[in-house]
């Protein structure tokens, strides 16, 4: 059981400008407007393996959780995965060089598993909830990252 959101946004910056904004893990909560903080606890700088803990506000509360990256193509991809009461959280970027810049898509997937029946039921009621807010944080995180890219942070 799973929910999956996928955003795009154009970036007016060059693909290696948007790549290092987006993995500026220790820089986050300058670039992130969603982000808190940050507290990094394995690895230097950005690689598979690499490993934080990030705090956001969601729902108007403060939530820290476990980031680890999972993936890397320098440049073109990454993957951040987490995971917390059950469910395993998955997220991705793209960077697509365009003429005048850069196309990063997100996909965001949570994954349940195998819930028993109440959980089933408490998600098919908080569900539609929980992907308006993930993907108004996402759309965020969006305009945040390309803000940052376009100022050469």
């Amino acid at each position: 059981m799973g929910h999956h959101v996928e955003l795009s946004r154009f970036v007016d910056a060059p693909p290696d400008r948007v790549w290092r904004v987006l993995t500026s893990v220790d820089s986050a909560p300058q670039i992130l407007s969603g982000v808190q903080g940050v507290e990094r606890l394995a690895g230097v700088g950005y690689e598979v393996g690499t490993r934080w803990r990030e705090t956001r506000t969601m729902f108007g509360r403060a939530a820290t959780e476990e980031m680890t990256v999972t993936a890397v193509e320098p440049g073109r991809h990454t993957a951040v995965e987490a995971e917390s009461g059950g469910v395993r959280y998955r997220t991705e970027f793209d960077l697509a060089p365009e003429r005048a810049g850069t196309t990063l898509t997100v996909r965001f997937s949570a994954d349940a598993g195998r819930p028993g029946r109440i959980r089933r039921a408490l998600t098919a009621l908080v569900a539609p909830l929980a992907l308006r807010a993930t993907r108004k944080a996402l759309h965020q995180d969006l305009d945040d990252i390309a803000a940052a890219a376009r100022a050469g942070i």
